[in-house]
């Protein structure tokens, strides 16, 4: 039943590829890659339990580890993925390693101050990164394995390709034993160590799996449409993840999904009604926040369907 629900939203989501206009499909592009980003930040938050302020810095490490490579050295797209996902998981890994030395609003703090000296060391090395103004790959650059992902049929199935294999990996790690145990030290890590689990390297395997999942995110951005930019390693793009984990339900697999795109089509909806479509926007973000506190999927969970991983 759980793996028939979610290879359905899969199938459901390839098949939009023939149905959705040209718009519409670019749109629904973006969602599915940020939202590999969302379920990356919900590895580390909603079922670890680790609040991030700067998730940001692993989403850049994957776009400038594959953009770097590949504009300054014409490394092809593959090889430069997995050097992003070296970058990612690298970067995870030692920031998880010194962050987890503190807990609760400390690990707030820790990580912000890496996200933000991670933005710093992007405007400063302006030589590779080319700072704020960032840097385009050229179309003739973004082929993957011969094909061209200039192509919207071809950037759609890419971006579908990537968020799928990211929801069956969190679907597989929610109903693993692994999983299991993050949700316990989430729930109550002393209980959890009392149990005989090593709590602290579950907790650095979480979030270096969180950062390398967000590294294949930002790549996946920066291969698909094109550009990359130092605004990617702002304090906004580690709250937006937050966001959409929150609205559409923390430690639940499809949670991440409904989450990005209700907020990407609210906003895109609020805009067209009125020029303060934020203030909108956050009314109903508002709204959802307090009739529903564990996010749309976790309503699910609470009145429909108990068993919703």
């Amino acid at each position: 039943m759980r793996w028939g629900l979610h290879l359905g939203v899969v199938a459901g989501l390839l098949s939009l590829n023939w149905v959705l206009g040209a718009y519409a499909q670019g749109n629904v592009a973006r969602i599915m890659v940020l939202a590999t980003y969302a379920m990356g930040y919900n590895v580390a938050f909603g079922y670890t339990g680790l609040l991030s302020l700067g998730h940001a810095m692993f989403f850049a490490a994957g776009m400038y580890g594959l953009g770097i490579p590949m504009y300054h050295f014409g490394l092809p797209a593959e090889a430069a993925f997995v050097v992003a996902l070296g970058c990612g998981a690298g970067l995870g890994l030692g920031v998880a390693l010194l962050a987890l030395r503190t807990i609760g609003v400390g690990f707030m703090i820790v990580t912000l101050m890496f996200a933000q000296a991670t933005y710093l060391c992007i405007l400063y090395f302006a030589g590779w990164t080319r700072g704020d103004e960032g840097f385009v790959l050229p179309q003739s650059a973004r082929t993957l394995f011969g094909l061209p992902l200039s192509d919207p049929d071809i950037r759609y199935l890419a971006a579908w390709a990537l968020f799928s294999v990211t929801l069956c990996l969190t679907l597989w790690l929610a109903t693993r034993p692994f999983g299991r145990v993050l949700v316990a030290i989430r729930e109550n890590e002393d209980r959890a160590a009392l149990l005989g689990y090593r709590t602290w390297a579950r907790k650095v395997a979480a979030v270096t799996l969180s950062a390398t999942i967000s590294a294949a995110a930002g790549a996946g951005y920066a291969l698909l449409f094109g550009n990359t930019g130092s605004t990617f390693a702002t304090v906004q793009y580690s709250i937006l993840p937050l966001l959409w984990v929150l609205l559409g339900g923390a430690g639940t697999v499809i949670g991440p999904l409904i989450g990005t795109a209700f907020m990407f089509y609210l906003i895109d909806w609020a805009s067209d009604v009125t020029t303060a479509y934020m203030a909108l926007a956050g009314a109903v973000l508002v709204a959802l926040t307090l009739f529903a506190p564990g996010g749309i999927a976790g309503w699910i969970r609470s009145r429909l369907w108990r068993g919703l991983p």
